[in-house]
């Protein structure tokens, strides 16, 4: 995200002080996409570009694990709940099995299920194919559909085998037309994944969004896909002889990051630690920003009012792990994955930098020097700029700072000045000045 703010503070005639945080802005930039834990998938791309086959792939971000081949099993994955009713169909016939085992057969086409008690049938209800898949909601899935009243609504689980469940995911989590090799990686860790968070004492197993994995059906599915999960079929990663919880992200930013740092709450996990992530360089989101707010922005975000600063505190691996919110009624520590969600940022591993030009304390007369003071920090190339009576903006001079990041410049207005700084991407808050 890259975008310029210009925010004004105009001071008419100067004869009060503005606020504290009247100059104030925030400049927050970042590295890398998602939690960073495991797998970058970016960096695995990278990886089997630069030659290296995907059993060395997992083994450099799963350190300690080992790839072993598990008998494959079937999985259930809510795809709908809470529905009055749904639309199942087949090309071919199909037929309904209930918990009974009463069976009820059904010519092509599609038929409506309710959440209403059929006749002659008990819930759960079992849809099974014949030679053709099913549909639901004009969405083709293979397995059968099982289909549970709740609360007198319709939940919907599609079950079937592992490996097809794992054709309509990873297309959607990987794109098919990366390299075989960080495809065939990702079929194992989606494998593993999918395995090590089984819920098997309720009604479904998986989510079909990204509390599990994303799965899309027969829609997702692509020949390179298909074929990655064919070349490593059954194949997962375990640790001391348990499926490893193969969590994966887009992009590291350079480094990926130990678990424990990234969920607080989360115990610290082996083969989920801190590693380099060189080739993961090749994504776009390897660096994103500049994010431009104004306190008064951060101060209705967070609900904490008269913000005056935002200081990051880090975790060994580099990222954020809280933010103090300084305001005027003392210092607020936000979890950064808070922070990051209500900011819409791509990661926390984050930088808040700081532009503030403070209003002058005193009147300005025209054609004497005036000191102008503020404070950066966090970023380089910082410049002075002015703008006369509504004209082009100028440079006035490059900033330097003292050791604590203050500065002060001597300025001449002459007539009606704004004044800003700027860098090569944002500029900061406008002060005005009114000689007499």
């Amino acid at each position: 995200m890259r975008r310029n703010l210009i925010i004004c503070a105009l001071a008419v005639g100067l004869c009060a002080p503005a606020p504290a945080t009247a100059g104030t802005l925030f400049v927050i930039d970042g590295r890398g996409w998602g939690h960073g834990v495991g797998m970058s998938q970016y960096g695995a791309r990278g990886y089997a570009a630069a030659g290296w086959r995907y059993p060395r792939i997992l083994a450099h971000y799963y350190r300690g694990t080992e790839l072993r081949l598990l008998p494959g099993r079937k999985v259930r994955v809510l795809l709908f709940e809470g529905r009055a009713s749904v639309l199942v169909g087949s090309s071919k016939p199909f037929r309904i099995v209930d918990a009974r085992g009463k069976k009820r057969a059904f010519k092509p086409g599609t038929r409506r299920f309710t959440a209403t008690r059929r006749k002659g049938l008990r819930f759960p209800l079992n849809v099974e194919a014949g030679a053709s898949p099913l549909r639901l909601e004009g969405s083709a899935y293979r397995g059968a559909l099982r289909l549970h009243r709740v609360g007198g609504r319709l939940t919907v689980v599609n079950q079937l085998p592992l490996d097809r469940y794992l054709r309509g995911v990873v297309p959607w989590e990987m794109p098919y037309y990366w390299h075989p090799e960080a495809l065939k990686a990702q079929s194992v860790v989606a494998r593993s994944y999918a395995l090590a968070t089984l819920k098997p004492n309720t009604l479904f197993d998986l989510y079909a969004d990204t509390r599990s994995q994303v799965y899309g059906g027969i829609a997702a599915e692509k020949v390179s896909t298909n074929r990655a999960i064919a070349a490593t079929a059954g194949r997962v990663l375990l640790w001391h002889g348990r499926v490893a919880t193969t969590f994966y992200h887009s992009t590291s930013g350079g480094r990926t990051a130990p678990i424990d740092q990234v969920w607080p709450k989360a115990p610290p996990v082996p083969y989920l630690v801190s590693v380099p992530d060189p080739h993961d360089r090749i994504s776009k989101h390897h660096r994103w920003g500049p994010l431009v707010l104004r306190p008064e922005e951060v101060a209705r975000r967070f609900r904490t009012p008269g913000v005056r600063d935002l200081i990051v505190e880090r975790t060994t691996s580099g990222r954020a792990a809280v933010v103090d919110v300084k305001a005027r009624e003392g210092v607020r520590k936000i979890l950064a994955q808070d922070f990051r969600r209500e900011l819409g940022l791509r990661s926390t591993w984050f930088t808040v930098r700081v532009l503030n030009l403070d209003p002058p304390l005193r009147r300005a007369l025209a054609d004497r020097t005036m000191k102008l003071n503020g404070f950066v920090r966090g970023l380089r190339r910082v410049r002075l700029e002015q703008q006369v009576n509504g004209g082009a903006w100028t440079v006035v001079t490059r900033v330097r700072t003292r050791p604590d990041g203050r500065f002060t410049v001597p300025v001449k207005p002459r007539r009606t000045t704004s004044y800003r700084l700027a860098t090569r991407d944002v500029a900061g808050a406008t002060i005005t000045v009114s000689p007499r």
